[in-house]
């Protein structure tokens, strides 16, 4: 990762690579409930050695995701869709360059799963920001550039061919 040989780190170190360059996305949004909005998205703050200006870092990210007027709130006054956010504001707040998201829709709407992966593609695209999203709704992956598959526990490229019949046209 980022060219550094993680089998040869310490234990120590990946875990900083994980905090500082990797963003984790969870279908159950895994908010804290005793702390405000801010106070999860600052989270990863309280596990780097140097913080920097941690709530003006965490205001940015709600900003991005569209939530700035709910830092003082808590995560159990919030819609579904208003977590997920939030969990994306959180994985967003060491500014990752691999953000790994597990069914970041599964738990949402279609309007609400289609504006975060909106953002998600307008992340990659402006930001250069990797993502590897697992799931298994067809809409997310139909706006991938690349897909890979599991049949029978093995992993499987898709091809152009068979993304376009799974979508229902060409790709």
């Amino acid at each position: 990762m980022l060219g550094i040989d993680t089998l040869r780190c310490s234990d120590t170190r990946r875990a900083g690579l994980r905090n500082q360059s990797i963003g984790f996305v969870f279908q159950a949004f895994n908010l804290l409930d005793h702390l405000t909005v801010l106070g999860n998205v600052i989270l990863p703050a309280s596990f780097a050695r140097k913080n920097g200006d941690a709530e003006a870092r965490g205001r940015e990210a709600l900003r991005r995701v569209g939530l700035s007027d709910l830092a003082k709130r808590q995560p159990g006054e919030l819609s579904g869709g208003q977590k997920q956010r939030v969990a994306i504001a959180r994985a967003l707040f060491h500014s990752p360059t691999l953000l790994l998201c597990d069914e970041p829709t599964g738990n949402l709407d279609s309007e609400t799963g289609r504006e975060v992966i909106d953002f998600f593609r307008e992340l990659n695209a402006r930001d250069g920001v990797t993502l590897l999203i697992v799931t298994h709704e067809r809409r997310v992956s139909s706006v991938a550039k690349r897909v890979i598959a599991m049949r029978d526990g093995t992993l499987v490229e898709t091809s152009d061919e068979e993304l376009a019949a799974a979508h229902g046209g060409p790709s």
